[in-house]
């Protein structure tokens, strides 16, 4: 069952248009992560789902009920949603308990035991003990304010969970642990899911559906391997990550390339096309001068410690530019080394540009 499902919804600012006949299917006790780049419209598909904005055309729908549409919009309030911003917006002038409390009043008429009772449980489902409850938010890092703006969110019991790129404003280490938390949090609660951010680590190890944005419309929709390993097109396969792209010849399956016959996914590109690597398929294993010859040979230009991997910059005859390889770096060649370049698994075959 569908726990959210957007339906060619448009939206325009003026002449801005920056939503354009988006669909979106969210299944229940599911995540799902919107990733594009700034203004591409992701922030305002998030708006228009918690009710802060109503769309020109098209649907939306919660736990199968209407919410949503160009004339008519079910009032924020009476969504069953949760809305997790960037900046958490805790009440500062309240404390932890009264923060998550102010979600648990809004929906609920309880004793004021009851209420403790709730909060101490949220706090725990959000890994942080009963002692944080009588703190203010000032007193808190970032992280843990992130986690009580969950708490609060999930007082509400929502259908569905919004997140406002929660974890953009945190340091790199707390960012990763907060993530995992609160991923942890949404999935032992059964919560159905949707996050927004810029991060395309952050989607690809969040949601267990990634929706790449561009220009207000979708890309691709689909797991985070298939969208990683398979993108549909150029844009979505770079966007995700580094991409090594090789001119090919392509044929029954095959590319032939710089660095021999590599199997492709894609059928009906040819015969001239793109090959496209990821930079971790790409193995340099040091060759002497003797064996420096047929295909797949290069020479390392550079390399760039990134503690426990390398990326490595390696010229390989008839290639313009350097291409990029990115291996442990217990294992990886100097600089000026002859290599020969070996490819893990297959590629992905795309119609060559003009």
């Amino acid at each position: 069952m569908s726990a959210l499902v957007v339906a060619g919804v448009s939206k325009s600012f003026g002449s801005a248009r920056v939503l354009d006949n988006v669909s979106l299917d969210v299944a229940e006790a599911t995540t799902t992560a919107v990733v594009g780049s700034s203004g591409c419209g992701k922030t305002t598909l998030l708006r228009l789902i918690a009710g802060f904005e109503l769309p020109d055309a098209g649907s939306v729908s919660i736990a199968g009920q209407l919410v949503a549409t160009s004339r008519n919009a079910v009032p924020p309030h009476r969504r069953k949603v949760g809305y997790v911003a960037q900046d958490g917006a805790l009440f500062p002038h309240l404390s932890v308990a009264q923060n998550i409390a102010y979600g648990i009043k809004s929906g609920m008429f309880l004793r004021r035991k009851a209420i403790i009772a709730q909060v101490n449980r949220l706090l725990e489902m959000v890994a942080l003990d009963s002692s944080y409850a009588g703190r203010r938010p000032h007193e808190l890092s970032g992280g843990q304010q992130q986690r009580i703006a969950l708490a609060r969110a999930l007082a509400r019991q929502p259908d569905v969970m919004l997140l406002d790129e929660p974890f953009s404003a945190l340091d790199a280490g707390l960012r990763a642990a907060t993530r995992r938390a609160v991923a942890t949090t949404l999935r032992e609660a059964g919560v159905t899911s949707v996050l927004v951010t810029h991060d395309q680590e952050e989607a690809l190890s969040f949601a267990g559906q990634v929706a790449v944005m561009r220009e207000g419309m979708f890309t691709q929709v689909d797991t985070p391997e298939r969208i990683y390993c398979e993108p549909t097109d150029l844009f979505t396969a770079a966007f995700l990550g580094d991409c090594v792209l090789l001119d090919a010849q392509i044929d029954d399956g095959v590319a032939n390339c710089v660095l021999g016959r590599i199997p492709v996914r894609a059928t009906g590109v040819g015969p001239n096309g793109t090959l496209m690597l990821r930079p971790e398929q790409l193995v340099a294993d040091v060759v002497s001068d003797a064996d420096a010859h047929g295909v797949g040979i290069g020479t390392v230009s550079s390399a760039e410690f990134l503690g426990s991997d390398v990326l490595l910059e390696i010229d390989l005859a008839g290639e313009k530019s350097p291409i990029m390889v990115r291996q442990a770096s217990v294992s990886a060649p100097p600089v000026d080394t002859k290599v020969r370049i070996d490819v893990l698994g297959s590629g992905v075959a795309f119609a060559k540009t003009p």
